[in-house]
């Protein structure tokens, strides 16, 4: 493995690790796109390396993060 995939591995490892709160993590799909949405921070996780955002979408699929053509996140203030 390269240095800036064990890079990436440790800047999104986050992502698919447990969480104490049940569906934090949604992939959302719009429009053939799928983003990553966490529901803690009411915001979009921004990854701007297709590779590394692709990687990270099979490892949160793996885990089973449900995915979601509806606004994962509660409205705004």
């Amino acid at each position: 493995m390269s240095t800036r995939t064990d890079h990436d591995n440790a800047l999104y490892a986050y992502l698919w690790q447990g969480s104490p709160y049940p569906h934090r993590w949604v992939l959302w799909d719009t429009v053939g796109d799928i983003l990553v949405f966490d529901r803690d921070t009411n915001c979009l996780v921004d990854i701007d390396d297709d590779t590394v955002r692709d990687e990270v979408v099979r490892r949160m699929r793996e885990a089973g993060v449900p995915e979601s053509d509806d606004y994962p996140g509660r409205p705004c203030a």
